[in-house]
């Protein structure tokens, strides 16, 4: 066989088999660790991607920390510009003293969108996942013209979606925050059991869950003094269903493009959650996983490529 016929034969070959050298850089995405001063707080984030790619910023949920996205990042950081931030209080960011820092979702969204002023974040979509959609939803409706698009998994902006007994004890607490009983009831929640239970009820195959972000959350929640701040967290939340209406007209005035990517068995955001993102917006695609509350967890790779289609089509280019 001639060389030219060879070489031609290795193309076609290629071609058909989707050989990395041919289809992309095969270089694997190295994921970054930073700590960007905030004003007297150090956020640390983890970052991959080329600086002028399109941005993906992805917001975290309770009990976890940006370890949540650590499969998710370098299965898009080939791409876009992927950047994940702790909150203050969380994973490795500062851990200020609650006298001299309000744990409060208005206090996290102020650090954050502080935060990606400081990384020159100018445009990007957002992943929102349980406390982080509080806290993404403040940045969309304080800066429209920054989002390019929104990918949601078990993130809520319903009442639809707090109608459940997971809440009841939650909201027995925002009626009555001054008595103790009633933030007692709640440290419950900041327990390993509960822990793990989040990471693995409504998880149709366990065994795919790595219990080390179980363990990892765990260590950080019981750091003296982190408890306190996470019953502070749980009071705030009740902060966050009357702007609910203002997060809903932003969805109709601006008609942000979101992904639904929800795990249907969360018994803290349960479906009838994602159910009402339809009422008000025309792009949207819609999915509901066989997971639960951490679905990347057992559906990271479902998620990656859902998120690399609709992303490619509706923020790759703004």
């Amino acid at each position: 066989m001639t060389r030219s016929a060879t070489l031609a034969l290795f193309a076609i070959t290629a071609l058909a088999l989707g050989t990395p050298g041919m289809a992309a850089d095969p270089r694997p995405v190295r994921v970054q660790h930073k700590t960007v001063k905030v004003g007297d707080v150090d956020v640390f984030y983890r970052e991959a991607g080329p600086k002028d790619a399109p941005a993906i910023l992805l917001l975290h949920g309770f009990p976890t920390s940006s370890q949540m996205f650590r499969n998710l990042i370098p299965a898009l950081g080939d791409k876009y510009r992927v950047v994940a931030p702790d909150y203050p209080g969380y994973g490795h960011s500062s851990m200020p003293l609650r006298d001299k820092f309000a744990y409060t979702f208005d206090n996290l969204a102020q650090v954050i969108d502080a935060f990606t002023e400081k990384v020159e974040l100018k445009k990007y979509a957002l992943y929102v996942q349980d406390y982080g959609a509080p806290v993404g939803y403040r940045l969309a409706s304080a800066h429209p013209d920054r989002i390019t698009a929104i990918v949601v998994q078990n993130g809520n902006a319903y009442d639809e979606g707090l109608d459940n007994d997971f809440w009841k004890p939650v909201k027995a607490y925002w009626k009555e925050p001054t008595r103790k009983e009633k933030r007692d009831a709640l440290r419950g929640l900041l327990t390993y059991d509960a822990t793990k239970w989040q990471y693995t009820h409504g998880v149709k195959s366990p065994e795919l869950v790595s219990p080390d972000g179980a363990a990892h959350d765990q260590f950080l929640l019981d750091r003296k003094g982190n408890d306190e701040i996470q019953l502070d967290l749980f009071l705030s939340y009740g902060s966050n269903p009357p702007l609910y209406p203002k997060w809903q007209e932003y969805f109709r005035t601006h008609q942000p493009p979101v992904l639904i990517a929800w795990g249907k068995n969360d018994q803290i955001f349960p479906a009838e959650g994602a159910e009402p993102y339809k009422r008000d917006l025309k792009t949207l695609e819609f999915h509901l996983l066989d997971a639960g509350h951490f679905a990347l967890e057992s559906n990271g790779d479902e998620i990656a490529s859902l998120m690399r289609d609709f992303l490619g089509k509706h923020a790759a280019k703004k």
